[in-house]
This record gives structure tokens, sequence and C-alpha cells, in this order.
């Protein structure tokens, strides 16, 4: 037995133990009644196999609208805080000044708990008396006023609009992280070669930055696949359930006593996160150049 290679796993076995018994096994048991009727108003489980999966993704359309709700907030959200997010940070790094107080400010909402963050915006979008409209009316612009969190046309951009807001900072820091790790000669030798703006930006900046857009992506599609508290703060998946995604559909389900249906939604978006997760890392990995 090579000691050397034992012995890491000294110093490992603890986290492992307490990772496999409350991540890896919930996670084991979700799936598992997924396949059953578990609910409240039994106390016996049966097995039901693909029934509930059935029921989701053929048997009431509800469900899809849910799953086109959550990849549609995914895309986009995650398109507007990375290019919002690269924006600033490359503005940031360029010499501005009062950086550090520009990127605390900027920042500060993602230290902010959602809960206030909706509040606030339920108090500045509200239709009658919110700021954004009462600013709107007071310009003359009285036809851009809308219910923005009341509209079937409007609630859903709103959320994605705050939820973006939100998070573009830390997109933002990551991203200055990157730029700032990139050699200032590469930048150097373009500028003596008589490379402009946008050239030292997509020959240089952007495939050196590579590594830091693959894990900004991923954090971006793994947040939007499971948002919750964006859409309960501000509409609670209304009007109706046009802002409704699918952890508000497993919050509804657990809410009522279906616990296997629950369960497989949210088996569902885990296969979702995964297999996007896997494409995306595999795509930008590729595109890595040194």
């Amino acid at each position: 037995m090579n000691v050397n290679k034992i012995y890491p796993w000294y110093f490992s076995s603890g986290a492992i133990v307490l990772y496999v018994l409350f991540i890896v096994a919930p996670a084991l048991l979700g799936i598992y009644y997924s396949f059953t009727d578990w609910n409240s108003y039994s106390s016996e489980k049966n097995f039901v196999g693909l029934e509930h999966f059935r029921t989701i993704l053929a048997g009431d359309p509800t469900y899809l609208l849910f799953i086109k709700n959550t990849v549609l907030f995914t895309l986009i959200t995650s398109i507007a805080k990375t290019v919002l997010g690269l924006f600033l940070a490359l503005l940031l790094v360029s010499g501005v000044k009062a950086a550090n107080l520009h990127r605390m400010i900027i920042f500060s909402p993602q230290v902010l708990s959602f809960l206030i963050v909706g509040l606030v915006f339920k108090s500045l979008l509200d239709p009658n008396n919110g700021f954004v409209n009462v600013t709107l009316r007071s310009l003359g612009l009285d036809v851009l006023a809308q219910n923005w969190l009341g509209s079937l046309t409007w609630a859903m951009p709103s959320i994605m609009a705050v939820d973006t807001w939100k998070g573009m900072g830390y997109i933002m820091v990551l991203f200055i992280a990157g730029l700032l790790a990139i050699p200032r000669d590469y930048y150097e030798a373009a500028s003596i070669d008589g490379a402009g703006f946008w050239q030292k930006l997509f020959r240089i900046t952007i495939p050196m930055l590579m590594p830091t857009i693959t894990i900004a992506t991923v954090l971006n599609i793994t947040y939007g696949l499971r948002v919750f508290d964006a859409v309960y703060v501000l509409t609670n998946g209304g009007p109706g359930n046009a802002t409704d995604v699918i952890n508000t559909a497993v919050y509804s389900s657990f809410a009522k006593g279906y616990w296997g249906l629950g369960s497989a939604l949210s088996t569902i978006l885990f296969v979702i996160m995964a297999i996007i997760s896997f494409f995306i890392i595999r795509l930008m990995n590729r595109k890595v150049e040194y």
C-alpha cells in the first residue's frame, strides 16, 4: 500500500462523509421519490414509474410553460449579465476616476437579500404610485407607463431586468480579475502593430478571458435554472402562471402535499442543469486559445 497516496484521504474523509450525507444522499433520495406517489394524503409510498414525468412533459401544458419560462429566463439573464458585466469591467479597468468606489457601488446589490431588493422594486414598479411610472408621466411619456409586474407582456421582462441589475456586479468582479491577469505586454505589442480597440478586444481580451467567461456562463446558467426568490418575491408566479418557473412549481407542489410530483420536477431541473452545463463547458473549452 502506498502511504503517500492514502495520506491525503485522512484530511478529506470528513468533508467527503458530510458531502455524501447532506448532498448526495438527499439528492438520490429525491430522485427515488420522483418515481413514487409520495404525498401528504397517504402514509403509503407506491411506485408509479414515469407517471409524474409523463404528467409534466406530456400531460399538463402548464408544466411545459414553467420549463419554457425557466429556460427563457436563464438564457436572457445569462447573456445580459455577461455582456453588461464585461462592459463594466472594461470600463473600470480603463483608468476611470474613483474606480474602486464605482466597483463597490455596482457590486453592492449582490450582497443584499432578494427579499429586500424585491420589496424595493415592487414599490418602484407600482403601476399607480411607483417611481418609474410617476417619472414617465411627469415627462409626458404616459404611453410608456405600464403595469410592470401585473402585465402578461411585461411581468417576466421586469423580473429579468431586476435580476440582471442585482447580479451583474458579481460577474463584473469576475471579469475584472480576469482582465487584470492578462499581461500588458500583449496590448503594448498590439498597439505597436497599429491595432485598435476592437481588434484588441476580439484578438486579445476575449480569447484570454475565455476561462473566466466559461465560469461566468456556468454560474449564470446554474443560477438562472434554479431561480426562485426573484419570481416569488416580485410576482409569486403571476399574473396567472405567466412568470412561474420550475422552482416555484416545485414549491407549489410541496405546499399542496404532492411531494412525489415536486421531486419529479426537481429531478427534471437537475437533468437540464447537468446537460446544459456539460455542453457549455465543453464548447467554451474548445475556444480557449493561448
